[in-house]
This record gives structure tokens, sequence and C-alpha cells, in this order.
């Protein structure tokens, strides 16, 4: 019994050194441009999200300190509230079409290069 588990164990686990299945090369290209467009994606979403932030936190504070009503019912919870889902929001909008149009293009790329 204890061995079937370490041979299971042994299959499912990728980590391990001696791996039973080896890749081909066409498997490690698509790994290699997965991580490039989840690696664009990232840095597009990073981007999106600090220009978010600032153009979410300046109207936020000055309508905090120049509305009346703002200023009586926005408390720091609300602000940090405004500001952190407008800048949630635009990192996974922009990383998801990024990485959308990256796989596309590699798609496209491979269909191209199928044809000639």
């Amino acid at each position: 019994m204890g061995n079937s588990a370490k041979m299971s164990e042994g299959f499912l686990t990728q980590k391990t050194k001696s791996a039973l299945w080896i890749a081909s090369p066409a498997e490690d290209a698509k790994t290699l441009r997965s991580n490039i467009c989840t690696t664009e994606g990232v840095r597009e979403g990073t981007k999106a999200a600090a220009i978010a932030c600032v153009a979410s936190a300046v109207p936020t504070l000055v309508a905090v300190r120049k509305f009346q009503w703002a200023k009586a019912n926005l408390n720091y919870t609300a602000q940090a509230l405004i500001i952190s889902a407008a800048s949630i929001a635009a990192y996974f909008i922009t990383a998801d079409k990024t990485i959308l149009e990256c796989a596309r293009r590699n798609a496209q790329y491979r269909a191209t290069t199928k044809s000639l």
C-alpha cells in the first residue's frame, strides 16, 4: 500500500528531477510563451493600477476636504476602499486584456507558421 502511494505521488509531482514524461520542445516553447504573456500582463496591470490609484485618490481626498457630505460620511476606511477598488479593478481588467491579447497574438503566429 505504501509503495503505490509513493509511486502515484511521484507521477503527480512535477518538481521531481527524474520525470517520467519528457516534455517536447513544442511544449517547452508553449510554456515559455505562456510565462512571457503572464509577465507582460502583470507589468501592464501594475502600471494601470498605479495610474488608477492616483486618479482616484486625488478626487477622493479633495472631496473629503471640500464637501460637507463627504466629510461627514466618508471615514478613512471608505476612502481607502474607494481608492483600492479602483486600483484593483484597473489591475485585473488590464492584466486580463493583456494576457488575452498576447495569447491571441501567439495563436495567430502559430497559424501563419503552420500554413507556410
